[in-house]
Parts: structure tokens; C-alpha cells; sequence
């Protein structure tokens, strides 16, 4: 399961950071902080920041750096217009293939009354 999982969070952890930043702007630590206190324990800190720097290249978030107590500033990354948009588009996406994924899943009596004609 965890390859599947690792497979499936590749084509939709860039929506589910866009959703973290909706809701506030974060440096990443702090994304990947939230990430795994949501269960997504798996999730490498390298593996966060390559997809930070591939949204920022894309236009989807503002960076800010801030002095840091220790070491060098930190990137806060901030969700921008672009950024809202593709989120919105993410959530379009997501709603159509969960609807359409979740009408191929049988049903309990489905299983049932396959197991039933199998005999």
C-alpha cells in the first residue's frame, strides 16, 4: 500500500500544499510540520521543498524572505491570485475523479451477490 499511496500523493501533493497555504502562508518547515500532523508522516522535508520551488517558478505563490533567530532568512511562502486559481482548478479536478472513482467501488450487497454467483 505505501508504494500506491507514495504513487498517488505525487499527482496531488501540489494541490494539498496549495490548500495548506490558503489558509495561511508558511515557510517549509512549517508546511511539512502540517503535512505530517495530518497524516502524511511519509513525507520527506526534501520532497516539500523541491515542490516549493517548483510552484514558486510557476508563479503560484509569493515569496518573502524573514530573518531567522538561527541561520539564514526563511522563505514564507504566500498563495497568490495564480495560485488561488490553480487551487480552485485542483478541487474542480479532485471533486470529478473522487465522484467517478467512488461510483466503480462496489457496494457491500455488490460483493455479496458476485461471491453468490461465483458458487
Amino acid at each position: 500500500m505505501a508504494s500506491q499511496m507514495t504513487e498517488m500523493l505525487k499527482g496531488t501533493l501540489e494541490g494539498i500544499v496549495l490548500a495548506i497555504l490558503a489558509e495561511r502562508s508558511a515557510y517549509g518547515y512549517e508546511i511539512t510540520t502540517r503535512l505530517r500532523d495530518g497524516g502524511f508522516s511519509g513525507i520527506a522535508e526534501g520532497t516539500v521543498y523541491a515542490l516549493l520551488v517548483r510552484i514558486e517558478q510557476r508563479g503560484l505563490v509569493d515569496v518573502e524572505k524573514v530573518p531567522s533567530e538561527k541561520g539564514p532568512p526563511r522563505k514564507v511562502y504566500s498563495l497568490n491570485t495564480h495560485g488561488r486559481d490553480q487551487l480552485a482548478e485542483f478541487w474542480r479536478t479532485w471533486s470529478f475523479l473522487a465522484e467517478h472513482i467512488e461510483q466503480l467501488r462496489p457496494t457491500s450487497s455488490t460483493r455479496t451477490t458476485d461471491a453468490n454467483e461465483g458458487a
